[in-house]
């Protein structure tokens, strides 16, 4: 029986990305931002440009491309930014209303 301790052969070889930074992805190529909007402004969903688990919690929440979202207010310290995504309100932050690339409506 082996066993493998930390800083022994085999670990630190392989890392995995986290937050989808370093994972190959399109992240912040492209036009305006989610991030970029002011409160009060209504614009379309143009696509995600994360990938990973930031994706997937962007799409479980429901933000998805050709959908409409409004920013009802930004945080004094601009972090986080509250969302209405249809009938709901969502609060997401900055580093994630950076990976949507929207199109002012």
């Amino acid at each position: 029986m082996s066993f493998a301790f930390p800083g022994g052969p085999g670990w630190g070889r392989r890392r995995r990305a986290r937050n989808g930074a370093g994972c190959g992805c399109a992240a912040g190529q492209g036009g305006y931002s989610l991030a970029e909007v002011a409160p009060g402004s209504t614009c379309r969903i143009r696509r995600l440009n994360g990938c990973g688990p930031i994706r997937q919690r962007l799409l479980d929440l429901g933000i998805r491309p050709d959908r409409e979202v409004t920013v009802v207010r930004v945080a004094p310290l601009l972090d986080p930014i509250e969302l209405k995504v249809g009938d709901s309100y969502i609060v997401l932050r900055r580093n994630e209303a950076a990976q949507v690339e929207i199109v002012h409506v």
